[in-house]
């Protein structure tokens, strides 16, 4: 793609988010959902690969059924209330209406069956949008509404935890593999929305940040599937090393940074009075964890049968991912201690 085409597309796509961030009416917030999707599509489409244009062509159809369904329901709350105003949803039928829709466009479990597919599809820079910046538009809308006391997000978080942990079970692409870790962090988020907004908007920062460190360092190692990641320790040892923390701090074990969002997510569920709910959503992250520990033993503890001078010529030289990469792994490694001053920020 050319650069000047490149520049407008995500200029377009910075403007949908930005739109919908900005806008009280729900009219203005779907025009500013829809700017985004068509901006992402030519950049899923851009490398002409059959699957790219497949996938490309599936998220145009998912995302153009989410949004008419989004736009009937924004219609019927104006229709019952009189309001097209984002805050003034009352009636509960529009809630579920908006909900599902949004659900649908994020990729929450029973709805998520699009997400792997496509990402698949993509090269992972492109998946790294969709994993990361595409949630931003979708989920600023749910913090808006406010839902009440419900147990329909529950149902939508649980299941997200339990069929994205599921889903990667038995998944060799890493691309995949990432998609089911979005579906089950959105289930975290989602789960605890209701009850403290700014946590959730904080889990969501934290799952960014890991997963950028991930797909970069991919990227990196121009991996796809786990069985790739076998040579990474001949490539960059360094790397190698920095990232089995990181995807542990995805799977949520202390003393690393996803272990921060977890932990606070359970104690909050706790202080709600769903202990039942809290147990339930941490057994569930078990099935995540299994999946990020194969591929932490792929990168760490697999050879290829590869002799010593054979493996020289696969170590990389310098590279522009260095820096933003050892930012990211970082900072996903060692905020945990940074909790107290982190939630007072979040929460003041």
């Amino acid at each position: 793609m050319a650069p000047y085409t490149l520049a407008i597309m995500l200029f377009t796509l910075g403007l949908g988010t930005s739109i919908t961030f900005a806008s009280s009416h729900w009219l203005i917030a779907w025009m500013g959902l829809e700017i985004n999707t068509l901006a992402i599509i030519p950049l899923m489409a851009q490398d002409h690969s059959p699957r790219g244009v497949e996938a490309s062509a599936k998220y145009f159809i998912v995302q153009s059924t989410a949004g008419a369904a989004l736009l009937f329901a924004s219609a019927t709350n104006a229709w019952l209330t009189g309001y097209w105003d984002i805050q003034q949803i009352s009636h509960p039928l529009p809630v579920a209406l908006i909900t599902t829709a949004l659900a649908f466009k994020m990729g929450l479990a029973p709805l998520h069956t699009w997400l792997p597919e496509i990402i698949q599809g993509l090269n992972l820079t492109t998946g790294l949008i969709l994993s990361t910046w595409q949630k931003l538009a979708p989920f600023t809308l749910m913090l808006q509404i406010y839902p009440p006391a419900t147990p329909t997000l529950i149902v939508l978080g649980l299941a997200s935890i339990l069929f994205g942990g599921w889903g990667g079970l038995n998944q060799t692409q890493l691309r995949k593999l990432l998609a089911y870790s979005s579906i089950t962090h959105l289930g975290w988020m989602i789960l605890v929305l209701q009850f403290s907004p700014p946590l959730a908007l904080l889990s969501l920062l934290t799952y960014f940040l890991m997963t950028f460190s991930a797909f970069l360092v991919f990227k990196f190692n121009k991996a796809t599937t786990i069985n790739t990641l076998a040579i990474s320790w001949a490539k960059a040892p360094i790397i190698t090393t920095l990232l089995p923390p990181v995807l542990l701090s995805l799977g949520g074990l202390p003393p690393l940074t996803g272990f921060m969002s977890k932990w606070l997510i359970l104690q909050e569920l706790a202080s709600q009075g769903l202990a039942v709910t809290a147990t339930l959503a941490a057994l569930s992250s078990l099935l995540s964890l299994y999946f990020y520990l194969r591929i932490a033993y792929a990168m760490t503890l697999t050879t290829p049968p590869n002799d010593i001078p054979g493996m020289t010529p696969w170590r990389h030289g310098a590279s522009p991912l260095s820096q933003p990469m050892a930012m990211a792994m970082i900072i996903s490694i060692i905020l945990l201690p940074l909790t107290p001053a982190i939630l007072a920020f979040f929460t003041r």
